[in-house]
């Protein structure tokens, strides 16, 4: 019923990951694998729902808080998720990283500890940073056998009195890890143990590929906390802005929409991310699950493929994401030398490891949601570059 094999020509639409790729990478002419949107148009029922509004002609001042974009939400976590939410708690914000520097700078002071996962997104450190708070990382461990978290190593930073906020990826980004009820329950038991709130970022929810769901925060959730999250990854539509969340404690939520309505004068939202969120929820349930059996068709081409040219790699897709994150250590391959060599040779723009932070070193992380054909002169590229470089 849908079509993601057909290339769609992105260049010349001020798109981020191809016209502008020679920002990160020093070089304009690449074949980019990098920043986290798709290169598949987004779902039929979402792009009639912006015809039928544009029709209208009128785009003025709009609010988020009605019945359609509310009642959307709360469907789609019922249906996709089995979890109620108190449509009561939601907050919208125009990116998921807005509301969590907000929050950041209204649960901690200058100077403060925001523990994190690690490796860790990027905008996760420059959010953190850039608020001048402190990141206190806890590295993940044991990619081969599936990551997981030190119950110890965690504490050990929660309990660090500068720490008062967890900033959680679920699921994680980069490594594409699901966090399971119980790593989750021993989450939140340490945070209220220690008086940490906890802020997770969910915006990959829907790409979950394994026999482990995603659980959503406020299942398992006590103390103060913030889930925050958006339909942009699931149906790519970040262009378009917008996300949304909840806020569990009342006061918290009072201060967030103050700074969002009167310090920062965002409280009209743009109306098109509106129309797409509700004609996603209400309608996109039938492509979503197209693309998710074609993204995890795509990984397994990944892995099989790389598998095959080194098979001491032994790499297998992550649990979640389009984001094949590759450990390349067992090659003892030079970092610099294999992005020299990328950019240089193969013409392939893929996000060195280090981008998110020590800890990703000796990684690549590949962004696999793009059609099967882009994704064969990717992997080719990479394989090349890894010979040329041994």
């Amino acid at each position: 019923m849908f079509d993601f094999s057909t290339v769609v020509d992105r260049h010349g639409t001020w798109c981020t990951q191809w016209d502008y790729v020679a920002d990160r990478f020093g070089s304009a002419d690449l074949l980019p694998f990098t920043i986290s949107d798709m290169d598949f148009a987004t779902a039929p029922c979402i792009l009639e729902a912006l015809h039928q509004r544009l029709a209208h002609g009128v785009l003025g001042y709009s609010r988020w808080q009605n019945d359609a974009f509310l009642g959307a939400i709360a469907s789609w976590f019922d249906q996709r998720h089995n979890t109620t939410i108190d449509t009561g708690s939601l907050v919208y914000g125009p990116s998921v990283i807005y509301m969590v520097s907000e929050l950041i700078r209204q649960w901690s002071a200058p100077g403060d500890g925001v523990v994190v996962h690690t490796p860790a997104y990027d905008a996760f450190y420059k959010a953190i940073e850039g608020n001048q708070r402190t990141v206190i990382p806890v590295a993940l461990e044991n990619p081969r056998a599936g990551w997981i978290c030190d119950r110890d190593k965690l504490e050990a930073a929660l309990a660090r009195p500068e720490s008062k906020i967890l900033l959680l990826c679920s699921p994680h980004n980069p490594t594409g890890k699901v966090w399971t009820r119980g790593e989750l329950e021993i989450m939140a038991a340490l945070c209220e143990r220690h008086g940490v709130r906890v802020i997770s970022d969910e915006i990959h929810m829907d790409m979950v590929w394994g026999e482990q769901p995603h659980i959503p925060w406020c299942n398992v959730a006590s103390g103060n906390w913030a889930l925050f999250t958006s339909g942009s990854k699931s149906f790519n539509i970040p262009a378009l802005t917008g996300a949304y969340g909840l806020i569990q404690d009342e006061q918290s939520r009072t201060r967030y929409l103050t700074a969002l309505k009167g310090r920062d004068g965002l409280s009209s939202p743009a109306v098109l991310a509106l129309t797409a969120h509700i004609a996603a929820y209400e309608q996109g349930a039938p492509w979503l699950d197209a693309l998710r059996g074609y993204l995890k068709d795509n990984l397994r081409y990944v892995a099989d493929t790389l598998n095959s040219a080194f098979p001491e790699l032994a790499w297998q897709p992550p649990q979640s994401t389009y984001l094949a994150w590759i450990d390349l250590r067992s090659l003892k391959i030079d970092d610099h030398a294999l992005q020299s060599a990328l950019i240089h040779q193969q013409k392939i723009a893929i996000m060195p490891g280090s981008t998110y932070g020590d800890e990703g070193r000796g990684f690549v992380r590949l962004n696999a949601g793009c059609p099967r054909s882009k994704l064969e002169q990717g992997v080719s590229g990479l394989i090349k570059a890894i010979r040329s470089v041994r």
